[in-house]
């Protein structure tokens, strides 16, 4: 019923699950969670996400460098296709700026990092997977250099104004809610999960981070996603059900190469609700 569209499953580690990924998994299963996508870091993340994702038919995987992660040696446009390409990755990413935190990744450096992302997400077809973070005019103006709107991408774990969001949409984006968008804080993440339009919206917890209310202060796990729709639901007045199936419709629409995973019989019901 639920996808937890972003999730770092290699970087889980609470006390309810003692670290294993795979009681996780299905502790978000019993919470009819029923897709995940496995966000990368790092390429040097790749192997054992790809191990991940044969092991669990549910889980899929990126190819990415954050903006803010230091690796050994910066990847060039070929080295993220052919991690992409070489372990079966449905996006890229994931991939951006953070300048929040450019003292610790120069913006330049970010810049010219998010540029080749954007680049093999292009040459791939894929689309791409977008951490922003303080960054509005410099990220908007590179997506609208490379993006293939026919292809699109995601502002994951949103947190910036309507005006970038609505942007983005025009560009062929969809706009990710997190965890935050449940915060007393947010209420204006909150007015931008009621005026975008539901087909262009996604959920999402970035576990193990940035845990929803009620669980605050938890390391976050997928089966919370959960909480996420419910606060979207709640803030739009329409039902749990719908915001669930609308955002798994966008999911599949979105990240067309998981799209096998979807049963016939699902189709059908997205067909007759016009969803897809």
């Amino acid at each position: 019923m639920f996808v937890d569209s972003h999730c770092h499953l290699d970087r889980l580690s609470h006390k309810t699950h003692g670290s294993d990924v795979a009681a996780a998994l299905d502790a978000a299963r019993r919470a009819q969670v029923s897709q995940f996508l496995a966000v990368c870091v790092s390429l040097d993340d790749m192997p054992g996400l790809a191990a991940l994702s044969r092991e669990h038919d549910d889980v899929v995987i990126s190819a990415g460098l954050h903006p803010l992660h230091t690796p050994t040696d910066e990847p060039d446009v070929d080295a993220i296709m052919d991690a992409a390409t070489r372990f079966d990755a449905v996006a890229i990413g994931e991939t951006g700026l953070d300048y929040h935190y450019r003292d610790s990744v120069p913006a330049d450096v970010q810049h010219a990092r998010f540029e080749r992302h954007l680049i093999a997400a292009r040459k791939l077809g894929l689309p791409v997977i977008v951490h922003t973070r303080d960054a509005k005019e410099d990220t908007l103006a590179l997506l609208e250099k490379h993006l293939d709107p026919s292809v699109g991408g995601v502002l994951h774990c949103f947190t910036e104004d309507l005006d970038m969001a609505r942007r983005a949409v025009a560009m062929g984006l969809y706009i990710s809610l997190a965890g935050i968008v449940t915060f007393a804080s947010a209420e204006a993440l909150r007015d931008v999960a009621r005026r975008l339009p539901l087909d262009r919206l996604l959920i999402e917890t970035d576990s193990p981070y940035l845990a929803p209310v009620p669980h605050r202060g938890k390391p976050n796990e997928p089966a919370w996603v959960v909480a996420v729709a419910e606060c979207i639901a709640e803030t739009r007045g329409i039902s749990v059900d719908e915001v669930a199936m609308q955002t798994r419709a966008n999911f599949y629409r979105l990240f067309r190469a998981a799209a096998p995973e979807v049963s016939a019989e699902l189709r059908d019901s997205l067909s007759r609700a016009g969803m897809v």
